[in-house]
């Protein structure tokens, strides 16, 4: 129930944001917002506790939007949050955001892990080959794990692209013991 919930309440936002033109800005902020939310226990504390004046919420979400430089319509929907005693739900709700706005603009996520640290001209042509094979635009996000030996191993949705070392030593002893 509660992932439905948060789609809905995530699908709403993305339409805001993609109707003011903002929605990088509102993606960031909204993060930013979740991140500051998740590190402070006091913040969670205050925005889920129901023995917490619904003003006092909004008195506090006001004076760190305006700290924070939050986008309104960040600063809004966590006012709607509040209202609708939705608070504990913003990191399941940002969740939700980053997947349908990401959708609806065409973009996949891809997770690079290298044996090594891989260039930025290595970076860019792997981002360029992926978005030839998917036809999307991709985010991608690089990390190093020496355990691969050499090669890359890539994670886009649920489809795994493995060209690692480790993976082709797996498949070459696989072969040798059915000989």
């Amino acid at each position: 129930m509660n992932g439905a919930l948060a789609s809905r309440y995530a699908a709403a936002l993305v339409d805001v944001a993609l109707e003011q033109h903002h929605a990088d800005r509102v993606k960031r902020d909204l993060s930013s917002f979740a991140e500051a939310m998740s590190s402070s226990t006091d913040l969670r504390t205050l925005l889920e506790s129901p023995a917490v004046s619904q003003e006092l919420k909004h008195q506090v979400v006001r004076e760190l939007a305006e700290r924070m430089d939050l986008a309104p319509a960040v600063r809004n929907f966590v006012y709607l949050l509040i209202d609708h005693h939705r608070t504990e739900m913003l990191a399941e709700i940002e969740e939700a955001f980053q997947a349908e706005l990401n959708q609806r603009l065409g973009i996949a996520e891809a997770d690079v892990t290298s044996a090594r640290e891989m260039s930025l001209e290595e970076r860019k042509q792997l981002t360029v080959a992926l978005e030839r094979r998917t036809g999307k635009k991709i985010e991608a996000r690089f990390r190093r794990d020496p355990s691969l030996v050499g090669g890359t191993l890539v994670r886009l949705g649920s489809t795994i692209y493995d060209g690692s070392v480790r993976e082709q030593l797996t498949r070459l002893r696989e072969q040798l013991e059915g000989e």
